[in-house]
């Protein structure tokens, strides 16, 4: 039986709530201070597993066809108009919190939907509980993302917590394909996948801080061409 998706997913929810409840207590400057001491935080840990990489070339390269992919099929563009009418629907029942443009909540809603439902250790531990039954990254993850919900709660409000719906649906569906998908894997093919997500974890935390707005969600495509072409690269070239 699966636990650690719904665990996460309500710390996410509950975080979010807290954050946004908390939101109007905290001064202007801490609302916008805590944001970027969060997205330094990605940066240095997408640094982190960029490290470990294994086969940089096939990264790259996985990375730039993912790039394409996404340019051509729209992803950040219809995830954007997700948010957009997740901020309506929310804004219906409960209070909005005010501010921000539609452009700006779309921004960073975008930004932290890819932090939370991307993130290395979110897709392997998911992966690792469907195929040993241990929950334990996953609830590293949920400490680490109860805060960060209640952080980015206190500037996008309660809509932040229904980012809980696809990251628990993406953990569930990775957890059920884990004994297909995990038995096909090698260290140098995790190492490279880790890879990918720190690479995707640095644009985040750097737009988060609105020093560069890379098109994150549509570099997400590179995630699942990783492990192919690690594979590949490791059986004809290296």
């Amino acid at each position: 039986m699966l636990i650690g998706p719904y665990v996460n997913g309500t710390a996410v929810v509950v975080g979010g709530l807290l954050g946004a409840l908390a939101g109007r207590m905290l001064p202007e400057r801490v609302r916008t201070a805590l944001p970027l001491t969060f997205g330094l935080c990605s940066v240095g840990l997408g640094i982190k597993l960029v490290i470990e990489v294994k086969y940089m070339p096939a990264v790259v390269l996985a990375m730039v066809i993912g790039a394409v992919l996404g340019e051509l099929f729209y992803v950040e563009k219809g995830i954007g108009k997700a948010a957009g009418l997740t901020r309506g629907i929310v804004n219906r029942f409960l209070p909005p919190i005010k501010g921000l443009t539609h452009e700006e909540f779309t921004e960073k809603f975008v930004a932290i939907l890819v932090l939370f439902c991307a993130s290395g250790t979110g897709i392997f531990g998911a992966m690792h509980e469907g195929m040993t039954g241990d929950p334990s990254i996953l609830y590293i993850k949920t400490v680490l993302d109860l805060f960060t919900s209640a952080i980015f709660a206190t500037m996008l409000g309660y809509a932040v917590m229904t980012i809980a719906i696809p990251q628990v649906i993406l953990q569930v569906l990775l957890a059920m394909l884990a004994v297909v998908i995990l038995p096909m894997t090698t260290p140098d093919m995790m190492a490279d996948f880790s890879c990918a997500g720190g690479l995707i974890m640095i644009a985040t935390g750097l737009r988060i801080c609105n020093i560069k707005l890379f098109p994150v969600a549509n570099m997400l495509p590179g995630l699942f061409l990783v492990m192919p072409f690690s594979h590949l690269w490791a059986s004809l070239v290296a």
